[in-house]
Protein backbone atom coordinates (compact mmCIF):
# COMPACT_ATOMS: atom_id res chain seq x y z
CA UNK A 1 0.00 0.00 0.00
CA UNK A 2 1.41 3.37 -0.91
CA UNK A 3 2.51 5.74 1.93
CA UNK A 4 0.07 9.02 2.17
CA UNK A 5 2.30 11.80 0.96
CA UNK A 6 2.57 14.67 3.54
CA UNK A 7 1.74 18.13 3.52
CA UNK A 8 2.98 21.12 5.02
CA UNK A 9 1.07 24.32 5.51
CA UNK A 10 2.20 27.72 6.02
CA UNK A 11 5.82 27.60 4.84
CA UNK A 12 8.23 30.09 4.65
CA UNK A 13 10.13 29.83 1.69
CA UNK A 14 13.70 31.92 2.76
CA UNK A 15 16.60 31.30 -0.37
CA UNK A 16 17.47 29.61 -3.37
CA UNK A 17 18.86 26.13 -4.27
CA UNK A 18 20.55 24.31 -6.63
CA UNK A 19 18.90 23.83 -9.79
CA UNK A 20 16.63 26.70 -9.35
CA UNK A 21 14.64 25.31 -6.57
CA UNK A 22 13.37 27.58 -3.67
CA UNK A 23 14.12 26.53 -0.12
CA UNK A 24 12.30 26.54 3.60
CA UNK A 25 12.80 25.01 6.88
CA UNK A 26 9.91 24.45 8.99
CA UNK A 27 9.28 24.75 12.45
CA UNK A 28 11.06 21.65 13.46
CA UNK A 29 14.08 22.07 11.33
CA UNK A 30 13.12 20.20 8.23
CA UNK A 31 14.89 21.69 5.24
CA UNK A 32 12.13 21.74 2.37
CA UNK A 33 13.26 21.86 -1.33
CA UNK A 34 10.38 23.37 -3.54
CA UNK A 35 9.73 23.57 -6.87
CA UNK A 36 7.33 26.94 -8.00
CA UNK A 37 7.79 29.51 -5.13
CA UNK A 38 10.32 32.48 -4.83
CA UNK A 39 12.27 33.79 -1.29
CA UNK A 40 9.78 35.73 0.90
CA UNK A 41 6.75 33.28 -0.64
CA UNK A 42 4.78 31.51 2.41
CA UNK A 43 2.82 28.35 1.07
CA UNK A 44 1.73 25.38 1.31
CA UNK A 45 3.48 22.30 -0.08
CA UNK A 46 3.01 18.51 -0.69
CA UNK A 47 5.93 16.22 -0.19
CA UNK A 48 6.63 14.12 -3.08
CA UNK A 49 10.01 12.50 -2.08
CA UNK A 50 11.71 12.68 1.36
CA UNK A 51 15.13 11.97 1.60
CA UNK A 52 17.72 11.57 4.64
CA UNK A 53 18.84 15.59 4.65
CA UNK A 54 15.98 17.35 3.61
CA UNK A 55 12.75 17.05 1.59
CA UNK A 56 11.14 18.06 -2.30
CA UNK A 57 7.88 19.14 -2.51
CA UNK A 58 5.70 20.85 -5.10
CA UNK A 59 3.14 24.04 -4.13
CA UNK A 60 -0.65 23.45 -3.56
CA UNK A 61 -1.27 26.71 -2.88
CA UNK A 62 0.08 30.44 -1.93
CA UNK A 63 -0.61 31.69 1.22
CA UNK A 64 0.97 34.93 0.67
CA UNK A 65 3.32 36.02 -1.93
CA UNK A 66 6.85 37.37 -1.51
CA UNK A 67 7.57 41.55 -2.22
CA UNK A 68 10.28 40.59 -4.09
CA UNK A 69 8.17 38.66 -7.09
CA UNK A 70 7.99 40.78 -10.27
CA UNK A 71 6.50 40.14 -13.51
CA UNK A 72 8.47 37.82 -15.54
CA UNK A 73 9.47 39.54 -19.11
CA UNK A 74 9.49 36.36 -20.88
CA UNK A 75 6.59 34.71 -22.38
CA UNK A 76 7.48 31.31 -22.24
CA UNK A 77 8.70 31.77 -18.38
CA UNK A 78 7.66 28.60 -16.22
CA UNK A 79 7.09 26.31 -19.69
CA UNK A 80 10.85 26.33 -20.90
CA UNK A 81 12.12 25.94 -17.52
CA UNK A 82 14.88 28.29 -18.00
CA UNK A 83 15.42 31.54 -16.08
CA UNK A 84 13.76 29.94 -13.08
CA UNK A 85 14.22 33.12 -10.96
CA UNK A 86 12.88 35.52 -13.51
CA UNK A 87 9.71 36.77 -11.29
CA UNK A 88 12.05 37.39 -8.75
CA UNK A 89 13.69 41.27 -8.23
CA UNK A 90 17.45 41.14 -9.80
CA UNK A 91 18.66 42.68 -6.27
CA UNK A 92 16.96 40.08 -4.69
CA UNK A 93 18.56 37.03 -6.96
CA UNK A 94 22.03 38.93 -6.50
CA UNK A 95 20.98 38.95 -2.57
CA UNK A 96 20.41 35.20 -2.22
CA UNK A 97 23.30 34.20 -4.60
CA UNK A 98 25.78 36.29 -2.30
CA UNK A 99 24.14 34.48 0.90
CA UNK A 100 24.73 31.38 -0.59
CA UNK A 101 28.69 31.81 -1.10
CA UNK A 102 28.54 33.01 2.88
CA UNK A 103 26.97 30.20 3.74
CA UNK A 104 28.96 27.95 1.96
CA UNK A 105 32.31 29.29 3.31
CA UNK A 106 31.01 29.86 6.78
CA UNK A 107 29.31 25.97 6.87
CA UNK A 108 31.47 23.61 4.61
CA UNK A 109 34.57 25.60 4.59
CA UNK A 110 34.38 26.84 8.02
CA UNK A 111 35.24 30.51 7.12
CA UNK A 112 34.54 33.74 8.02
CA UNK A 113 31.97 34.56 5.53
CA UNK A 114 33.17 38.69 6.29
CA UNK A 115 35.85 37.92 3.85
CA UNK A 116 33.49 37.40 0.71
CA UNK A 117 32.81 40.56 -0.76
CA UNK A 118 30.16 42.02 -2.23
CA UNK A 119 28.63 40.37 -5.29
CA UNK A 120 29.22 41.91 -8.38
CA UNK A 121 26.21 41.96 -10.72
CA UNK A 122 25.60 42.01 -14.74
CA UNK A 123 24.85 45.35 -15.97
CA UNK A 124 22.85 43.63 -18.48
CA UNK A 125 19.98 40.92 -17.29
CA UNK A 126 19.05 39.93 -20.46
CA UNK A 127 20.72 39.61 -24.09
CA UNK A 128 23.99 38.53 -22.15
CA UNK A 129 24.82 35.23 -23.92
CA UNK A 130 26.62 34.84 -26.65
CA UNK A 131 25.61 30.99 -27.13
CA UNK A 132 22.39 29.08 -27.46
CA UNK A 133 21.46 25.76 -28.29
CA UNK A 134 18.20 24.86 -29.63
CA UNK A 135 16.81 21.27 -31.04
CA UNK A 136 13.79 20.22 -33.50
CA UNK A 137 11.49 18.14 -32.48
CA UNK A 138 8.32 16.19 -34.22
CA UNK A 139 6.73 16.42 -30.40
CA UNK A 140 5.90 20.20 -29.33
CA UNK A 141 5.44 20.42 -25.77
CA UNK A 142 1.70 21.18 -25.61
CA UNK A 143 1.07 23.97 -23.19
CA UNK A 144 -1.87 23.91 -20.36
CA UNK A 145 -3.53 26.74 -22.24
CA UNK A 146 -3.34 25.38 -25.58
CA UNK A 147 -4.79 22.04 -24.78
CA UNK A 148 -7.85 23.70 -23.06
CA UNK A 149 -8.47 26.49 -25.84
CA UNK A 150 -10.33 25.49 -28.83
CA UNK A 151 -6.99 25.99 -30.85
CA UNK A 152 -6.36 23.54 -33.57
CA UNK A 153 -2.00 22.96 -33.86
CA UNK A 154 -1.84 21.95 -37.28
CA UNK A 155 2.66 22.14 -37.14
CA UNK A 156 3.33 19.74 -34.21
CA UNK A 157 7.10 20.65 -34.80
CA UNK A 158 9.22 22.34 -32.66
CA UNK A 159 12.43 24.47 -32.34
CA UNK A 160 13.43 25.74 -29.26
CA UNK A 161 14.77 23.99 -25.83
CA UNK A 162 14.04 20.53 -23.84
CA UNK A 163 10.71 20.90 -21.13
CA UNK A 164 12.57 20.01 -17.79
CA UNK A 165 11.65 15.70 -17.36
CA UNK A 166 11.13 15.68 -21.19
CA UNK A 167 13.88 14.33 -23.06
CA UNK A 168 11.64 14.04 -26.07
CA UNK A 169 8.86 16.72 -25.90
CA UNK A 170 10.96 20.71 -27.35
CA UNK A 171 8.76 23.99 -25.81
CA UNK A 172 8.53 25.70 -29.39
CA UNK A 173 10.34 29.08 -28.78
CA UNK A 174 9.13 32.47 -30.44
CA UNK A 175 11.37 34.90 -28.47
CA UNK A 176 14.28 34.06 -26.23
CA UNK A 177 15.57 36.96 -24.30
CA UNK A 178 19.33 35.68 -23.16
CA UNK A 179 20.85 36.62 -26.84
CA UNK A 180 20.21 39.29 -29.24
CA UNK A 181 16.92 39.07 -30.51
CA UNK A 182 18.87 38.54 -34.17
CA UNK A 183 19.25 34.84 -32.78
CA UNK A 184 15.11 34.82 -32.63
CA UNK A 185 14.76 36.29 -36.23
CA UNK A 186 16.85 33.56 -37.32
CA UNK A 187 15.51 30.55 -35.53
CA UNK A 188 11.89 31.84 -36.27
CA UNK A 189 12.74 32.05 -39.69
CA UNK A 190 14.80 28.46 -39.82
CA UNK A 191 11.30 27.28 -38.29
CA UNK A 192 9.03 28.92 -40.64
CA UNK A 193 11.13 27.73 -43.94
CA UNK A 194 11.04 23.95 -42.25
CA UNK A 195 6.98 23.96 -42.01
CA UNK A 196 6.76 25.51 -45.78
CA UNK A 197 8.74 23.06 -47.23
CA UNK A 198 7.78 20.31 -45.08
CA UNK A 199 11.13 19.25 -43.96
CA UNK A 200 10.71 16.63 -41.10
CA UNK A 201 12.01 17.19 -37.58
CA UNK A 202 13.51 15.08 -35.71
CA UNK A 203 12.16 12.35 -33.25
CA UNK A 204 14.64 11.36 -30.39
CA UNK A 205 12.56 8.10 -30.00
CA UNK A 206 12.36 6.58 -33.36
CA UNK A 207 16.07 7.96 -33.90
CA UNK A 208 15.11 9.59 -37.22
CA UNK A 209 14.09 12.74 -38.77
CA UNK A 210 16.26 15.79 -41.34
CA UNK A 211 16.67 18.86 -38.75
CA UNK A 212 18.36 17.72 -35.34
CA UNK A 213 20.20 20.64 -33.78
CA UNK A 214 20.86 24.34 -34.24
CA UNK A 215 23.34 26.42 -32.31
CA UNK A 216 23.78 30.10 -32.74
CA UNK A 217 26.61 31.64 -31.56
CA UNK A 218 27.81 36.03 -31.87
CA UNK A 219 30.68 38.05 -30.18
CA UNK A 220 30.35 41.42 -28.28
CA UNK A 221 32.15 42.83 -31.61
CA UNK A 222 28.77 41.50 -33.86
CA UNK A 223 29.98 38.78 -35.40
CA UNK A 224 27.12 35.89 -36.01
CA UNK A 225 28.07 31.88 -36.55
CA UNK A 226 25.07 29.29 -36.92
CA UNK A 227 25.86 25.37 -36.89
CA UNK A 228 22.64 23.44 -38.18
CA UNK A 229 22.62 20.42 -37.12
CA UNK A 230 21.02 17.18 -39.70
CA UNK A 231 20.05 13.92 -39.02
CA UNK A 232 20.90 12.52 -42.02
CA UNK A 233 22.70 13.37 -45.42
CA UNK A 234 20.01 14.95 -47.82
CA UNK A 235 21.74 16.92 -50.25
CA UNK A 236 19.39 18.94 -51.98
CA UNK A 237 17.51 19.98 -49.09
CA UNK A 238 20.96 20.93 -47.41
CA UNK A 239 21.27 22.83 -50.30
CA UNK A 240 18.14 24.78 -50.48
CA UNK A 241 17.81 25.14 -46.58
CA UNK A 242 21.94 26.71 -46.27
CA UNK A 243 20.89 28.98 -49.27
CA UNK A 244 18.23 30.64 -47.70
CA UNK A 245 19.95 31.19 -44.72
CA UNK A 246 22.74 33.06 -46.21
CA UNK A 247 20.15 35.23 -48.39
CA UNK A 248 18.48 36.13 -45.54
CA UNK A 249 20.80 36.63 -42.91
CA UNK A 250 24.43 38.54 -44.73
CA UNK A 251 25.39 39.17 -41.03
CA UNK A 252 26.15 35.41 -40.18
CA UNK A 253 29.77 35.57 -41.15
CA UNK A 254 30.18 32.05 -40.26
CA UNK A 255 27.29 29.54 -41.61
CA UNK A 256 28.01 25.96 -40.94
CA UNK A 257 26.42 22.43 -40.77
CA UNK A 258 26.99 19.39 -39.66
CA UNK A 259 25.68 15.52 -39.76
CA UNK A 260 24.80 13.50 -37.10
CA UNK A 261 23.06 10.15 -36.79
CA UNK A 262 24.29 9.09 -33.88
CA UNK A 263 21.91 8.65 -30.42
CA UNK A 264 22.63 11.66 -28.93
CA UNK A 265 23.02 15.49 -29.69
CA UNK A 266 27.02 15.80 -29.04
CA UNK A 267 28.67 17.07 -32.33
CA UNK A 268 32.47 16.92 -31.03
CA UNK A 269 33.82 13.67 -32.75
CA UNK A 270 31.43 15.19 -35.89
CA UNK A 271 33.08 16.67 -38.93
CA UNK A 272 32.14 20.22 -39.29
CA UNK A 273 31.24 22.08 -43.19
CA UNK A 274 31.79 25.52 -43.49
CA UNK A 275 28.96 26.27 -45.90
CA UNK A 276 29.68 30.14 -46.50
CA UNK A 277 31.71 32.75 -44.61
CA UNK A 278 34.54 31.21 -42.48
CA UNK A 279 35.17 28.95 -40.09
CA UNK A 280 35.33 30.86 -36.81
CA UNK A 281 34.47 34.40 -35.37
CA UNK A 282 36.57 36.50 -33.31
CA UNK A 283 35.88 37.85 -29.54
CA UNK A 284 37.69 40.65 -28.03
CA UNK A 285 38.52 40.96 -24.28
CA UNK A 286 40.98 43.47 -23.67
CA UNK A 287 44.64 42.87 -26.07
CA UNK A 288 43.29 39.51 -26.61
CA UNK A 289 41.63 38.23 -29.50
CA UNK A 290 40.02 35.07 -29.26
CA UNK A 291 38.66 32.80 -32.71
CA UNK A 292 36.39 31.00 -31.73
CA UNK A 293 34.90 28.08 -34.07
CA UNK A 294 31.60 25.94 -33.67
CA UNK A 295 33.34 22.96 -31.49
CA UNK A 296 34.96 25.76 -29.27
CA UNK A 297 34.61 26.12 -25.24
CA UNK A 298 34.21 29.40 -24.40
CA UNK A 299 32.97 31.93 -21.37
CA UNK A 300 28.73 32.24 -22.44
CA UNK A 301 28.38 36.01 -21.25
CA UNK A 302 31.75 37.59 -22.53
CA UNK A 303 30.73 41.29 -20.78
CA UNK A 304 31.29 39.37 -17.16
CA UNK A 305 34.06 36.95 -17.99
CA UNK A 306 36.04 40.18 -18.91
CA UNK A 307 35.27 41.30 -15.20
CA UNK A 308 36.37 37.89 -13.85
CA UNK A 309 39.43 38.03 -15.58
CA UNK A 310 40.32 41.48 -14.57
CA UNK A 311 39.67 40.19 -10.63
CA UNK A 312 41.60 37.43 -11.32
CA UNK A 313 44.50 39.64 -12.67
CA UNK A 314 43.83 41.67 -9.37
CA UNK A 315 44.01 39.09 -6.85
CA UNK A 316 47.39 37.22 -8.65
CA UNK A 317 48.74 40.88 -8.52
CA UNK A 318 50.90 39.55 -11.68
CA UNK A 319 54.43 41.04 -12.29
CA UNK A 320 56.61 40.65 -15.29
CA UNK A 321 59.21 38.60 -13.61
CA UNK A 322 56.36 36.11 -12.17
CA UNK A 323 55.74 32.16 -13.39
CA UNK A 324 51.85 31.17 -13.55
CA UNK A 325 50.26 27.99 -13.87
CA UNK A 326 46.58 27.66 -15.28
CA UNK A 327 45.15 24.55 -14.17
CA UNK A 328 41.69 23.76 -16.14
CA UNK A 329 42.50 26.10 -19.01
CA UNK A 330 40.09 25.03 -20.83
CA UNK A 331 40.76 27.08 -24.47
CA UNK A 332 43.28 29.18 -22.10
CA UNK A 333 41.40 31.92 -22.29
CA UNK A 334 42.79 33.23 -18.90
CA UNK A 335 46.11 31.96 -19.56
CA UNK A 336 46.16 34.18 -22.57
CA UNK A 337 44.86 37.28 -21.06
CA UNK A 338 47.39 37.26 -18.21
CA UNK A 339 50.66 36.10 -21.11
CA UNK A 340 51.42 39.98 -21.14
CA UNK A 341 51.68 40.86 -17.36
CA UNK A 342 53.90 38.16 -17.08
CA UNK A 343 57.24 35.73 -18.34
CA UNK A 344 55.45 32.49 -18.86
CA UNK A 345 52.32 30.61 -18.36
CA UNK A 346 51.62 27.01 -18.37
CA UNK A 347 47.84 25.84 -19.10
CA UNK A 348 46.43 22.43 -18.17
CA UNK A 349 43.38 20.98 -19.71
CA UNK A 350 41.60 17.25 -20.21
CA UNK A 351 39.91 18.74 -23.23
CA UNK A 352 42.41 18.10 -26.38
CA UNK A 353 39.76 20.15 -28.15
CA UNK A 354 40.10 22.96 -25.86
CA UNK A 355 43.65 22.67 -25.96
CA UNK A 356 44.13 22.54 -30.17
CA UNK A 357 42.41 26.00 -29.86
CA UNK A 358 44.47 26.84 -27.09
CA UNK A 359 46.98 26.66 -29.61
CA UNK A 360 45.50 28.06 -32.19
CA UNK A 361 44.62 31.60 -30.32
CA UNK A 362 48.15 31.60 -29.00
CA UNK A 363 49.48 31.68 -32.76
CA UNK A 364 46.59 34.02 -33.94
CA UNK A 365 47.66 36.51 -30.97
CA UNK A 366 51.38 36.31 -31.41
CA UNK A 367 51.95 34.70 -28.19
CA UNK A 368 55.14 32.66 -27.73
CA UNK A 369 55.60 32.83 -23.69
CA UNK A 370 52.58 30.39 -22.97
CA UNK A 371 52.79 26.61 -23.14
CA UNK A 372 49.51 24.38 -23.08
CA UNK A 373 49.36 20.51 -22.29
CA UNK A 374 46.17 17.90 -22.79
CA UNK A 375 45.42 16.07 -19.71
CA UNK A 376 44.10 15.06 -16.73
CA UNK A 377 45.51 17.82 -14.21
CA UNK A 378 45.65 14.90 -11.22
CA UNK A 379 48.22 13.14 -13.74
CA UNK A 380 50.30 15.97 -15.25
CA UNK A 381 50.74 18.69 -12.69
CA UNK A 382 53.67 16.16 -10.72
CA UNK A 383 57.35 16.54 -9.87
CA UNK A 384 58.56 15.98 -13.40
CA UNK A 385 56.26 18.86 -14.74
CA UNK A 386 57.46 21.03 -12.25
CA UNK A 387 61.03 20.43 -12.63
CA UNK A 388 60.62 21.45 -16.37
CA UNK A 389 58.33 24.45 -16.34
CA UNK A 390 59.97 25.22 -12.64
CA UNK A 391 57.64 26.39 -9.41
CA UNK A 392 55.34 28.64 -10.20
CA UNK A 393 54.97 32.39 -8.51
CA UNK A 394 50.87 32.38 -8.88
CA UNK A 395 48.62 28.79 -9.62
CA UNK A 396 45.45 29.95 -11.23
CA UNK A 397 42.99 27.26 -11.04
CA UNK A 398 39.01 27.10 -12.45
CA UNK A 399 37.90 23.44 -11.83
CA UNK A 400 34.66 21.90 -13.25
CA UNK A 401 31.95 21.79 -10.84
CA UNK A 402 33.10 19.14 -9.33
CA UNK A 403 36.13 20.64 -8.03
CA UNK A 404 40.01 19.90 -7.25
CA UNK A 405 40.51 15.86 -7.00
CA UNK A 406 41.87 15.48 -3.36
CA UNK A 407 45.41 14.58 -5.17
CA UNK A 408 45.41 18.11 -7.23
CA UNK A 409 44.11 20.04 -3.75
CA UNK A 410 47.26 17.85 -1.82
CA UNK A 411 49.83 18.64 -5.00
CA UNK A 412 48.85 22.74 -4.65
CA UNK A 413 50.03 21.94 -0.65
CA UNK A 414 53.28 20.56 -1.50
CA UNK A 415 54.15 23.08 -4.47
CA UNK A 416 53.78 25.68 -1.90
CA UNK A 417 53.08 28.91 -4.83
CA UNK A 418 52.95 31.95 -2.80
CA UNK A 419 49.65 32.16 -4.16
CA UNK A 420 46.73 30.74 -5.26
CA UNK A 421 43.52 32.32 -7.45
CA UNK A 422 40.62 29.81 -7.15
CA UNK A 423 37.59 30.65 -9.55
CA UNK A 424 34.63 28.14 -8.70
CA UNK A 425 31.02 27.99 -10.29
CA UNK A 426 30.31 25.87 -7.27
CA UNK A 427 30.57 27.69 -3.69
CA UNK A 428 29.73 24.67 -2.11
CA UNK A 429 32.93 22.27 -3.60
CA UNK A 430 35.06 25.68 -3.88
CA UNK A 431 33.99 25.86 -0.05
CA UNK A 432 35.40 21.75 0.53
CA UNK A 433 38.85 22.95 -1.15
CA UNK A 434 39.39 25.58 0.52
CA UNK A 435 39.09 23.92 3.53
CA UNK A 436 41.67 21.88 2.70
CA UNK A 437 43.94 24.46 1.54
CA UNK A 438 43.89 26.31 4.47
CA UNK A 439 46.42 23.87 6.17
CA UNK A 440 49.10 25.82 4.60
CA UNK A 441 47.03 28.93 2.78
CA UNK A 442 45.36 32.00 4.03
CA UNK A 443 42.15 32.80 2.56
CA UNK A 444 42.32 36.69 2.17
CA UNK A 445 39.51 37.08 -0.05
CA UNK A 446 36.81 35.92 -1.89
CA UNK A 447 34.14 37.60 -4.40
CA UNK A 448 31.07 36.60 -5.91
CA UNK A 449 30.81 37.72 -9.54
CA UNK A 450 27.24 36.81 -11.31
CA UNK A 451 27.33 35.61 -14.71
CA UNK A 452 24.21 34.00 -15.17
CA UNK A 453 21.04 36.36 -14.25
CA UNK A 454 17.42 34.66 -13.14
CA UNK A 455 19.16 31.33 -12.78
CA UNK A 456 20.80 29.82 -9.02
CA UNK A 457 24.89 29.78 -10.96
CA UNK A 458 26.81 31.80 -9.38
CA UNK A 459 31.01 32.29 -9.58
CA UNK A 460 33.21 32.89 -7.07
CA UNK A 461 37.04 34.14 -7.13
CA UNK A 462 39.30 33.35 -4.14
CA UNK A 463 42.33 34.67 -3.16
CA UNK A 464 45.00 32.74 -1.16
CA UNK A 465 48.14 33.17 0.50
CA UNK A 466 50.70 30.86 1.57
CA UNK A 467 51.25 30.96 5.07
CA UNK A 468 54.88 31.95 6.21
Amino acid sequence: MARKKKSIHNLLITGIADKGKAVGRTDDGQVIFVDGAIPGDRVDVLVIRKKKSHSEAIVTGFVGYSDDRVSPSCRHFGVCGGCKWQNLSYISQLNHKYQTVRDSMRRIGKLDPDIVMPIIGCDDIFHYRNKLEYSFSSRRWITQEEASSDHIIDQPGALGFHRPGSFDKIVDIEQCLLQDDLSNEIRNFVRQFAHQNEFSFYDIKAQKGFLRNMIIRNTTTGEWMLILVFGHHDKDKIVQMMNAISNRFPQIISLNFVINSKVNDTIYDRDVTTWSGQSYITEHLRDVKYRIGPKSFFQTNPRQALRLFDIAVDFADLRPEYNVYDLYTGLGSIALFVSGKVSRVTGIEEIPEAIADANLNKEYNGINNATFYAGDVRDILNSDFISVHGKPDIVITDPPRAGMHEDVVNTLLDLRAPVIVYISCNPATQARDLALLSQKYEITSIQPIDMFPHTHHIESVAKLKLRI
